[in-house]
């Protein structure tokens, strides 16, 4: 138990360094008045990379760094991690994406109150389609987790690290495979891939009390949480095909 503890521990950590660092460099690009306002999409992808390869360096000798939900599926549908462990990570990576974000809110609260539009908060927190098409866009979040897990789970294959995860692959590898993710796939649906970073943060966006933060536009959240579970499974099913 205390093992176990101890994993979940660093998924928790793990994943709110990702959310602070990847929603952060998020609201430094879109709110008003902040230094780093309209750095741009190559700022964020590169940022996003960065901050999983942080996420992965302190989580991943002790967890496997899966820090995303769709992972810990995915890694336990191939067979490479155990089922009795898939709830309590989860519930830590859930844990880590509402601290994190609710953490980058307190970081940039003086921004968040100079900004008048409630779509750009919201973007800080969670993903938005670019163009809203809920079939296009599951489509897309499918497609990004796909290649996510299975990129994973290949380059695991001869790994002889028992804990399996994004932290057998190496830090600055995973860091590669987000930016190339971001920069190639995330333009449609700005790609979540991961509902420890986009629910986890859209319920902070619920709860905390952002001036003027409008809708937290749950029409649309499902797409980010569905979407990735697919592609996990169809990642899971395609290496079991190959591999197993």
């Amino acid at each position: 138990m205390h093992e176990l503890w101890m994993k979940c521990l660093f998924e928790f950590i793990g994943t709110a360094i990702l959310v602070l660092f990847g929603d952060g460099v998020v609201a430094s690009t879109v709110l008003k008045k902040s230094k780093g306002e309209n750095g741009g999409w190559v700022v964020i992808t590169f940022a996003w990379g960065l901050a999983v390869m942080l996420g992965v360096f302190i989580a991943g000798p002790y967890s496997g760094a899966h820090l995303n939900p769709a992972v810990t599926l995915g890694l336990a549908a191939a067979g490479t991690f155990s089922w009795s462990m898939v709830v309590p990570y989860i519930v830590a990576q859930m844990l880590g994406g509402f601290v994190g974000a609710v953490l980058v809110y307190l970081y940039y609260k003086d921004h968040y109150d100079a900004t008048d539009d409630p779509s750009a908060k919201l973007g800080t927190f969670c993903t938005v389609p670019a163009i809203r098409n809920y079939g296009r866009n599951l489509f897309c979040e499918i497609v990004g987790t796909f290649v996510l897990v299975f990129v994973i789970l290949t380059l695991s294959v001869d790994s002889n690290i028992p804990e399996v995860g994004m932290g057998a692959l190496g830090a600055f590898p995973v860091a590669m495979l987000i930016v190339a993710l971001g920069m190639s796939l995330g333009g449609t649906t700005g790609y979540a891939i991961n509902p420890a970073r986009d629910l986890a943060p859209r319920l902070a966006h619920a709860v905390l009390p952002i001036r003027g933060k409008g809708t937290n536009d749950w029409a649309y959240s499902w797409v980010p949480v569905l979407g990735p579970i697919v592609g996990c499974f169809l990642a899971a099913g395609l290496y079991c095909l190959i591999f197993c």
